[in-house]
């Protein structure tokens, strides 16, 4: 069930896709960080969150734009719903290929994954903001191109929500990635982040274990560099890296064709 935190900051790691979800309680609401990857999944976060408080679910924040951490959006039609401004760009130009997407990686649930309504951020910026819950303020800031274009770090107190950006238990994913620009956007993220890191999926991570990962991320995006410096090719660079070679190959492909 809900892990707390801190003072009224919790934590839900999901057996489904071994998400984390975020909630943190405010005076008159609370705030959900990501809202899983259904409409289905939602409805029981929902449920769960009856454990917690009776307080609504004012608030929504979306770490980025992947279909596992948004697709619950629309079962909190009374939330402001916020994220990045590409956050919400990108499921408005491509939803019919996020849930092409879960399709895939849900083959059995595909009934389940066209009934959901995309729902993107209805409250969008830049760089950084907030959000006075009345007795915390939750910041919500931005670091640069990392797992997607949108990812965001939340941060309330000692705790800090940073989504995709970081992975436990499992290697980064890096299809709509950008492996080259991604160890400078954690590098920004992690000197900002608390003492307690919640990753996208995962446990929670300490600041080391966070800057453990971003040395590995380093790597990957030197070999990135040594593919186009000194032609080395993906499948040589591939078994050289942090993580499997079907892994690192995917990396090293997605860096050669977005950021070279």
């Amino acid at each position: 069930m809900f892990e707390e935190l801190a003072n009224g900051v919790f934590r839900r790691r999901y057996e489904s896709l071994d998400l984390n979800v975020g909630v943190v309680l405010g005076e008159q609401g609370i705030l959900v960080i990501d809202t899983r990857a259904s409409h289905v999944e939602a409805d029981e976060l929902r449920e769960e969150l009856r454990t917690l408080t009776t307080l609504p679910v004012r608030w929504v924040v979306d770490t980025h734009w992947h279909w596992d951490h948004t697709f619950g959006n629309a079962r909190f039609p009374g939330a402001e719903i916020w994220g990045h401004e590409l956050c919400r760009k990108t499921m408005v130009e491509l939803g019919d290929s996020m849930k092409e997407d879960a399709a895939v990686w849900l083959p059995d649930r595909l009934e389940e994954i066209a009934e959901v309504v995309i729902t993107p951020p209805t409250s969008v910026f830049e760089t950084a903001a907030g959000i006075d819950l009345g007795r915390v303020v939750v910041e919500m800031t931005y670091h640069g191109l990392g797992h997607t274009d949108s990812d965001i770090v939340v941060t309330v107190g000692e705790v800090s929500f940073m989504g995709d950006l970081l992975e436990e238990g499992a290697p980064p994913v890096f299809e709509d990635g950008f492996p080259m620009s991604w160890p400078g956007t954690l590098e920004s993220a992690v000197e900002i982040g608390s003492s307690i890191i919640v990753p996208g999926h995962g446990d929670t991570l300490d600041r080391a274990g966070a800057a453990a990962q971003l040395e590995e991320i380093r790597a990957v995006a030197d070999l990135a560099h040594r593919c186009v410096e000194e032609g080395i090719p993906v499948t040589e660079a591939a078994i050289l890296g942090p993580y499997p070679p079907d892994v690192m190959a995917s990396a090293l492909e997605r860096a050669l064709a977005v950021e070279h």
